[in-house]
């Protein structure tokens, strides 16, 4: 059993990206579907793809890598933790290094990045920064 999903999803990200691998499988869950789809929108990974049957669920997450063979995710950080959740207003939500990186943000309105949040003026909770 995982204590926290989110970081053994960013985890496992991090690991596949440090040995430079195509693609990385992770547990399903709904939050992870919507993180990952935001990911692909701000172009980190190439795509997702939900596989299997009820209680096997997994996800198929495909990384994305520059032509020099650098990935396209520089960094991930897990912001709020099960041990400690970080809740944010939209004023506080500050952009994540300089513009390059972008922070995703659990609100009311759904998961959003940190620009989406502060256009929207609803805070929330920062799952993660990815850069």
């Amino acid at each position: 059993m995982l204590t926290d999903p989110i970081a053994d999803m960013l985890t496992r990200i991090r690991n596949a990206k440090a040995v430079q691998l195509p693609a990385v499988v992770v547990p399903y869950s709904t939050l992870k579907m919507a993180i990952l789809k935001i990911m692909k929108e701000a172009r980190f990974i190439e795509g997702f793809e939900k596989k299997g049957k009820k209680v096997r669920k997994h996800i198929s997450v495909l990384l994305k890598y520059r032509t020099n063979g650098d990935c396209a995710i520089t960094g991930l950080k897990r912001i709020s933790k099960p041990g400690r959740r970080i809740y944010k207003k939209a004023t506080e939500i500050h952009s994540v290094r300089q513009g390059t990186g972008m922070a995703i943000v659990s609100t009311p309105k759904g998961v959003m990045t940190d620009k989406e949040v502060r256009k929207a003026k609803v805070g929330g909770e920062i799952i993660c920064e990815v850069w």
